[in-house]
């Protein structure tokens, strides 16, 4: 018998409706709205220090930030949490989780507060390794260079042709396989760990330590369907533009991400009329997303 398909996610329209019902039952705050950043919140950029949120986004998530006792707000994402912190312009108090949940920071008032990572003699030899046979794999390929985090180093392609692309993110693949490490494959990104970490496990946690009540979570590569997978029913998980997902809802772009969260905000402001929890109303900019995208 063949497999059965994957439900089709809801759509922008249906997202609102969730959120609303989110909002009008305390048994279900706090919400934690937990969001990748590239290709989430900021669009998808060749060169990743080009990459900034969405201006859109920005206002929505200081708004959001102003209901602490409904909302509380973390990024969650492959990028080091020290690039998250220079990057994103998110406010004090979002929870940082970064390196796919290897490292965790919270950004306080004046300056980010980090767990501290540390490594085992092992863990810095396997690092240091894979730093040099990543490094082989990109030398000589016009567009592929190589990124070390704190615990993983991580090859992109981006940049590069589609062939000469292809050709470094397998061999990166092998690297990763041979040493037996855990290896993530995402959008023109091979990423090598000496940890095992994944968003879902960190998102998880996060979750049971803040006692949030419903989990927001949206991201847009395949990283973040250990996320979506971890999640519950009761939680809304969000897939941002094309591909099989296993998440609840999908939107198109992060455009439409960032109106999604601007109408939530709207909807937690008393000065809207929807303060109870009814709804954005009229008033909720997310309706200027077309309707069933």
């Amino acid at each position: 018998m063949p497999a059965a398909a994957a439900p089709t996610p809801g759509t922008t329209d249906d997202l609102r409706a969730a959120l609303r019902g989110v909002l009008a039952d305390p048994a279900r705050l706090p919400l934690l709205v937990a969001l990748d950043f590239d290709g989430t919140l900021a669009p998808l950029q060749d060169d990743p220090e080009a990459s900034r949120l969405l201006p859109e986004a920005v206002t929505a998530l200081r708004r959001l930030a102003g209901r602490p006792d409904a909302v509380r707000l973390a990024l969650v994402s492959g990028r080091p949490a020290a690039d998250l912190h220079r990057l994103a312009e998110v406010p004090a108090g979002t929870v940082l989780i970064g390196s796919h949940g290897a490292e965790r920071a919270r950004i306080g008032a004046h300056g980010l507060d980090r767990d501290v990572l540390t490594l085992t003699d092992d863990q810095s030899d396997r690092l240091t390794r894979l730093g040099g046979e990543l490094q082989a794999v990109a030398r000589g390929r016009d567009g592929v260079w190589v990124e070390t985090k704190p615990a993983a180093v991580v090859v992109h392609t981006r940049m590069a042709d589609p062939a000469t692309g292809e050709a470094a993110e397998r061999e990166a693949l092998a690297v990763g396989e041979r040493l037996g490490s855990v290896t993530l494959h995402g959008k023109k990104v091979v990423e090598v760990s000496v940890l095992d970490a994944d968003k879902g496990a960190a998102l998880v946690a996060l979750r049971d330590e803040l006692r949030a009540g419903t989990v927001l979570c949206a991201g847009d590569d395949v990283t973040d369907e250990n996320a979506f997978r971890a999640l519950g029913a009761d939680d809304l998980t969000v897939k941002v533009g094309e591909g099989p997902t296993a998440a609840g809802y999908r939107v198109p772009d992060p455009a439409a991400l960032a109106a999604v969260l601007a109408g939530l905000a709207a909807g937690l402001d008393p000065r809207s009329g929807a303060g109870d929890g009814g709804g954005a109303g009229e008033a909720d900019p997310a309706r200027e997303v077309p309707p069933g995208a």
